[in-house]
């Protein structure tokens, strides 16, 4: 039996985006004296005697180098108070924020679980060969059982964990949790996955007996109201094997589109609407928590970029509230959705393809992504959605860069009435649609 324990989620490719450019300058300013000119004249000099105007000329120096001496300590004591101030202030940010994320370590730390899921698959089936008098049997095709090893957050205190999806995929056959202080548990339940084409990579997971254990739930935050450059912490079972490793970093950017895929290449995914971070992850923090400083947690690491460094991405939290209130509520996932495949629109998409508008959820046209964009008898077929339309608000909250099509629907429920707010060739209009279940893997 071969073993191979992993959990490859990486990126093929991934276009960097162009650096901001900015510069910063600083001037000063001289400061200049002057005498009176009725001091400095050749006619008030003549005035005064030997005795009178060397008396003048003494006590002239001395009011001078009194205030040049004073101005140049003032001056450098001012220079070097705003120093020492800055530099004060500079070394109190870092020794708060470097408090900030060992206690993240700490408190968090103990909500962030590694998860070991087995799976087998089936290899080249065994020969035909003789048995008894003159029958045939086929002996049975031998297995080969694999493992991936990531990273689950704990989201209640009676034992409800989320996770990738791809960490526990279709065909997973047993999984096993272990705790933050290395209590482990092999009785969990695959509650329910997104489905394999869901650009939603998201799975939850249940430990059925917990011994009378109340766990620590995570506190989970707002991911829209972080902007890019806000500090961020991230915490998974690194490469499989080193638990709860923390790494700290910011936002790079928001509402990202990527293709995902296993290092073999042999499976892969679209992802939308990502959360960007230049925070180190690694293999095997897929499923952990992208935090913000206050320990909330905004994020679900999902991907990596094989190819650059310090490119990672995670799931904005906003898009699974409303599938983590469900699965609470029915013990169950039941994700809302409207049967469509739609491109999150920013500048530069409208400019792809050729819109005036750079906000909203676009349907293209299912030449441009090689599949139907509107599902054959889901919700948007049903309510009239076209190919081309775009999605800018729903239920009159507006889609765009930083609230998804997908984190709207998500706080909605399966069978609920929605109103679209739609624009078709220049045209605004609102359509009426009731959400149905996706499939789920």
């Amino acid at each position: 039996m071969a073993e191979e324990i992993s959990d490859k989620h990486e990126l093929n490719h991934e276009q960097m985006p162009k650096r901001d450019q900015w510069s910063e300058t600083h001037s000063g300013q001289l400061t200049s004296f002057s005498l009176p000119p009725d001091v400095l004249s050749g006619k008030h000099r003549r005035r005064f005697g030997p005795a009178k105007l060397l008396s003048v000329i003494l006590v002239l120096i001395c009011l001078l180098a009194g205030f040049f001496g004073g101005w140049f300590e003032a001056d450098h004591s001012t220079k070097a108070g705003v120093s020492n101030l800055t530099s004060g202030a500079a070394k109190e940010i870092i020794v708060n924020q470097g408090q900030a994320i060992s206690d993240i370590a700490s408190n968090v730390g103990q909500s962030v679980v590694s998860v070991l899921a087995t799976q087998s698959t089936a290899s080249t089936p065994g020969t035909t060969s003789l048995f008894g008098n003159g029958g045939f049997t086929t002996n049975p095709a031998p297995t080969t059982e694999s493992q991936d090893a990531g990273t689950g957050i704990i989201i209640s205190s009676e034992g409800l964990i989320i996770t990738n999806r791809h960490v526990v995929p279709a065909g997973t056959t047993s999984v096993s949790i272990t705790l933050a202080d290395g209590t482990q548990y092999n009785n969990v339940q695959v509650v329910g996955r997104t489905s394999a084409n869901d650009s939603l990579d998201i799975a939850f997971l249940k430990i059925t007996n917990l011994n009378g254990r109340k766990l620590v739930p995570a506190t989970l935050g707002d991911s829209s109201a972080m902007q890019v450059g806000d500090p961020v912490v991230a915490i998974g079972n690194a490469l499989g094997q080193f638990q709860n490793t923390v790494t700290s970093g910011i936002i790079s950017g928001y509402g990202r589109s990527v293709e995902a895929s296993d290092s073999t290449g042999a499976t892969s995914e679209d992802l939308d609407d990502l959360i960007q971070t230049d925070a180190a992850i690694n293999e095997g923090n897929s499923g952990g928590p992208l935090t913000n400083l206050n320990g909330q947690v905004i994020g679900i690491n999902v991907a990596v970029a094989s190819d650059a460094q310090n490119i990672g991405f995670s799931i904005p939290i906003n898009d699974v509230t409303g599938l983590i209130k469900s699965v609470e509520q029915t013990g169950k996932l039941e994700q809302p959705y409207l049967g469509i495949e739609y491109v999150p629109l920013s500048t530069a998409v409208a400019q792809q393809y050729n819109l005036k508008i750079d906000n909203g959820a676009y349907i293209p046209s299912s030449s441009a992504i090689g599949t139907s964009s509107i599902i054959a008898g889901g919700p948007a077929a049903n309510a009239g959605l076209k190919e081309g339309d775009i999605i800018t608000k729903v239920n009159g909250v507006s889609v765009n860069q930083t609230t998804s099509l997908t984190s709207i629907l998500d706080k909605l429920s399966v069978g609920q009435k929605i109103t679209l707010t739609v624009v078709r060739n220049s045209k605004t209009f609102s359509i009426k649609a009731t959400l149905g279940s996706a499939p789920t893997g």
